[in-house]
């Protein structure tokens, strides 16, 4: 029979009591986490989101609560009414925060009970992750997962704190908004009252926070839900949650400060000191150096090994040398079979038009120089797997040869990406390996805010600003240039004159902010002129018809006083990945979706009645 809560009413947390509480009187409410029944004593683990306090049921003082005691299973609802004692010496348990205390119990109360769990909330880990989503409430009970998003709290205030004091008003924008092209593909939501209209759900805010800027409110900021139908990945999700902001007359710089101050104010939340300012480095740069604009800098970096190569030893290694020629090494990996390295080739990127070579010890046979000189070049050590990668001419991809004064052309950043990428599925491949990334997990480890205590994040999380993009890509399969970015993206002024005869060497007024190998956020300071974005239209292959359908009420509003403009958007959810040492955005997102994009819990999406469908002026085909 179960007991109903009454007047009764919780003085503590689980995990709240110490020493310091011996001889108070308390109510404790949750979960049976684990039940040890020696008789005239139960021993009931008894767990809430603070941690785990340990009630003991004596037959002798509460033999209505023992025989309560018999009954309860793990996830029964209980309420414990007691008082606090020390455990004996030998009792304590070191490993609970808890550990020195006990509840002698008075009274047990029976509050609901429990069909037998698929898994139990007491276990460190479950390997089957559809499990862990299809009992989303059960698992979200874990130590584990209570900790991920009581860290998600943290940081989320500090850095609406950080904002606050900064001068941003925190101002909400439509969910419900019209469809434009941000990237990727938009959700629509059809209309009831105007048959055959949809509204989008947002990708982004990023035409109302202009808008508000030119509203006048000078700060914005909001943490934005945003969506996106896009295939899913360990750092994507569906929905998402964005810092999102924008200044009104701002330098690059001012942008750079502000998220600099709230992204520290973040990591401190989480226990970890980030020292700022944090460095920058071109997109060209970037490129150069780790084959990628989210760099991963806890590994080292591509190296130019050119110079090993005559231009004999290329032409018969079939190697462009009009290409770069680049090898990048993965530490401690030691020496590969045949075998181990051919499972590697599937994780090269075939489509760049680059080629590698990864069997040194054949190389050494024909050019023991090259070898020897590529080693030095790198820094390699014996067990170190060092690869080379560069331009295939027999493997040409359609891209520009436009190679503006210092800039790479599309056909560089090819083969330097092949690179980069092939360097990056090395790294997660062999991480226990090369153990580049433990500093990161030791840092989340020992970092406890709840006691203060502060670690340095300096050789842990690496921050760093990638500036200077190229304003347009080569699309091949139009042969055209295309927007690199979101067309509200200003270029810079030195640049407009070649928007149209040479938009290979128009560079873009905005920057990414990196770290670990992910991206954190992107920005840009935005096009605040009617001209300049009929220019950027017309650049870009967009009529004054479709610009008008596409974005008239922007294009009007830019019509009425637009002050100069920017601002950034950062992921929330990878923030929170990062600090937490969590493998993917599942572990951080209350209720997320599986990589075929279904909720298990909730089962959806599912279908809709006809009625429903009636109402929304929809018929549904069969499948495309």
């Amino acid at each position: 029979m179960l007991d109903f809560l009454g007047k009764l009413e919780r003085t503590h947390y689980c995990g709240d009591l110490r020493a310091a509480h011996a001889g108070q009187q308390v109510v404790l409410m949750g979960w049976v986490n684990r039940r040890r029944d020696h008789g005239n004593l139960i021993f009931l683990d008894l767990r809430d989101r603070s941690g785990i306090a340990q009630v003991v049921l004596d037959k002798e003082l509460t033999p209505d609560g023992h025989l309560k005691g018999e009954q309860v299973r793990p996830e029964y609802v209980v309420a414990a009414v007691g008082r606090v004692r020390l455990r004996g010496k030998d009792a304590i348990n070191p490993k609970m925060p808890t550990g020195e205390v006990e509840i002698e119990a008075t009274e047990l109360r029976v509050l609901n009970d429990s069909r037998l769990a698929p898994f139990s909330p007491a276990e460190e880990a479950i390997q089957n992750e559809e499990v862990r989503l299809k009992y989303r409430y059960v698992d979200l009970r874990r130590a584990e997962m209570q900790r991920n998003f009581w860290l998600r709290h943290e940081i989320t205030r500090a850095i609406r704190e950080s904002l606050s004091a900064q001068g941003f008003l925190e101002i909400e924008t439509p969910m419900l908004n019209k469809s434009t092209p941000e990237g990727a593909r938009d959700f629509l939501v059809p209309s009831r009252v105007h048959a055959g209209h949809f509204y989008a759900l947002p990708q982004s805010p990023q035409m109302f926070k202009q808008i508000l800027m030119m509203s006048g409110f000078d700060r914005y900021f909001q943490i934005a839900r945003c969506f996106r139908d896009e295939d899913q990945r360990a750092d994507r999700q569906l929905e998402f949650t964005q810092v999102d902001l924008e200044m009104s007359f701002p330098r690059r710089e001012s942008v750079f400060e502000v998220v600099e101050k709230f992204c520290a104010a973040g990591f401190a939340a989480a226990g970890v000191d980030l020292p700022v300012p944090f460095p920058r480095i071109t997109y060209d740069d970037a490129m150069r150096q780790y084959g990628s604009d989210k760099p991963e800098l806890r590994l080292p970096g591509l190296t130019d090994v050119r110079p090993a190569f005559a231009d004999e030893a290329l032409a018969t290694l079939q190697i462009d040398a009009a290409l770069p020629v680049v090898a990048l090494r993965i530490p401690n990996v030691g020496e590969l079979s045949r075998k181990e390295r051919e499972e590697n080739h599937p994780l090269f990127d075939q489509k760049k038009g680059a080629k590698f070579i990864d069997d040194f010890k054949r190389l050494a046979k024909s050019f023991p120089e090259a070898v020897g000189k590529i080693r030095e070049l790198t820094g390699a050590a014996e067990a170190d797997f060092v690869i080379v990668v560069a331009g295939d001419p027999a493997h040409h991809v359609k891209a520009s040869d436009t190679k503006f004064e210092g800039r790479l052309s599309e056909r560089e950043i090819n083969v330097y990406s092949a690179a980069g990428n092939f360097r990056t599925e090395l790294a997660k491949k062999y991480a226990d390996r090369h153990g580049a990334f433990r500093v990161t997990e030791e840092a989340v480890q020992n970092a406890d805010p709840k006691s203060g205590k502060m670690v340095d994040g300096e050789a842990a999380f690496h921050p760093m600003w990638i500036v200077d993009f190229p304003m347009f890509e080569y699309e091949v399969s139009t042969g055209k240039w295309v927007p690199a970015h979101h067309p509200f993206t200003a270029p810079y002024e030195a640049d407009m004159a070649n928007l149209v005869s040479d938009p290979a060497s128009v560079r873009a007024d905005c920057y990414d902010l990196a770290m670990n190998g992910l991206e954190l956020g992107s920005g840009s300071i935005r096009i605040h002129r009617k001209d300049v974005q009929q220019q950027i239209f017309a650049s870009l292959g967009i009529s004054d018809e479709d610009a008008r359908k596409r974005f008239g009420f922007f294009l009007d509003a830019l019509e009425y006083g637009t002050p100069p403009h920017g601002g950034i958007a950062l992921g929330l959810d990878r923030i929170v990945m990062l600090l937490a040492g969590a493998p993917s955005l599942r572990e951080v997102i209350a209720f997320p979706k599986t990589a075929k994009a279904m909720d298990l819990m909730a089962d959806a999406p599912t279908t809709v009645t006809e009625q429903q469908l009636r109402e929304l002026h929809i018929r549904v085909a069969g499948k495309s």
